[in-house]
């Protein structure tokens, strides 16, 4: 019983993998090839540990290399062999890989990496880039605070903000906490109170979307779901401050629309803008989630098929591997679009900013024969 739990005490604080490792380095490396033996890793998850990497299913084959040379390293650290060649080959091969995949991602995959849990949300952009300048504000005046939509004032480069945007949740809790980032009408009323109040203050708005859609629960059709979001487009469209509006995950449908009109739309290279979902395209044409990959294509909901078609006004690039490869990069190059895009909109007059604005909207939809 004693050998037991202790057994589970190293499991705890890692200390047998440690031991299982020494093992292998100073019994087993020797002998390794003579008697054909194959050594398996097992890593035993520490509570106070960091959320590992989690990988979709086309990304497997980056996964297992990036273990490859996880292993490679700790090898080298831990023993005489000298394996900076493999090293540098998996490390090679890795790279080749990466560009193999992320280089030619399908719309579903895009889709799928906008939904990525690792990927950085509205509070983590707003936290890297306003940093202490960043002020919460909260409630509608009206029914309550809806924290699937957060907003407040902050700073970008020393210009001030009134930030809005949609906020997930990083785990169960905090999923039902922000609501899977689906906003009630109170959360769009949040919105529409702060962007008045900036226009009141001559601040520009920056808007930041990521959400599957609007709750469509009966409560939130109780409260006037459609009118509100109806309402926001209405007044963004003749908001007398420039806005600034970028899609860093999801995009969809009018939940997306309500904080969406603005003077410049970014998209982020890996993210969608919809007015559905490819599943619920897929289950309402085919009466089945199976086809979500055709109905992705068919949606042309890329940034890239966005940026053709003219409905937004750029792509903001990602490190290879998403935004979430590489959270720092991706922070600074959308801080350049942001002050790129205030820079153009700053010195024009309310009147010019405004005719601008309704004329680009105007013009969508328009085709030839």
């Amino acid at each position: 019983m004693v050998f037991l739990n202790t057994i589970k005490k190293m499991i705890k604080y890692n200390v047998l993998t440690f031991l299982l490792f020494i093992f292998y380095t100073l019994i087993l490396n020797k002998h390794a090839k003579q008697y054909n033996i194959f050594i398996f890793a097992v890593r035993f998850k520490n509570k106070n540990s960091k959320n590992p990497m989690e990988y979709l299913d086309f990304e497997l084959p980056i996964k297992e290399l990036e273990e490859q040379l996880e292993k490679c390293v700790i090898i080298g650290k831990e023993s005489d062999v000298d394996v900076t060649p493999t090293c540098k080959q998996i490390n090679k091969k890795l790279e080749e890989t990466k560009r193999s995949i992320y280089k030619n991602l399908t719309a579903w995959q895009r889709v799928q990496l906008s939904r990525h849990p690792n990927r950085p949300y509205t509070l983590d952009y707003i936290k890297a880039m306003c940093g202490d300048t960043f002020l919460e504000l909260h409630g509608d005046r009206g029914f309550k605070d809806d924290k699937a939509m957060v907003g407040g004032l902050g700073k970008i480069d020393g210009q001030s903000y009134m930030i809005v945007g949609q906020q997930k949740g990083y785990n169960t809790k905090t999923r039902q906490y922000r609501n899977f980032g689906m906003a009630n009408p109170e959360g769009y009323r949040k919105a529409l109170r702060l962007m008045k109040m900036a226009e009141k203050f001559g601040i520009p708005v920056l808007t930041l979307v990521d959400t599957p859609g609007a709750y469509p629960g009966l409560e939130a059709e109780e409260r006037g779901q459609g009118e509100a979001i109806a309402r926001n487009i209405f007044e963004m469209v003749r908001l007398k401050v420039p806005i600034i509006t970028i899609i860093v995950g999801e995009g969809a449908s009018g939940g997306a629309l309500g904080i969406g009109v603005g003077d410049r739309v970014y998209m982020l290279e890996n993210t969608w803008y919809s007015v559905i979902s490819p599943e619920s395209c897929s289950s309402i044409l085919w009466k089945s989630w199976e086809y979500k990959e055709k109905a992705a294509e068919a949606l042309k909901l890329t940034s890239s098929d966005m940026k053709k078609q003219k409905l937004v006004d750029d792509v903001i690039p990602e490190p290879l591997g998403g935004a979430h490869y590489d959270r720092e990069t991706t922070f600074t190059t959308v801080i350049q679009y942001i002050t790129k895009g205030y820079n153009e909109l700053k010195d024009l007059s309310t009147a010019d900013l405004i005719a601008q604005r309704m004329d680009k909207y105007s013009k969508m939809g328009e085709f030839k024969e």
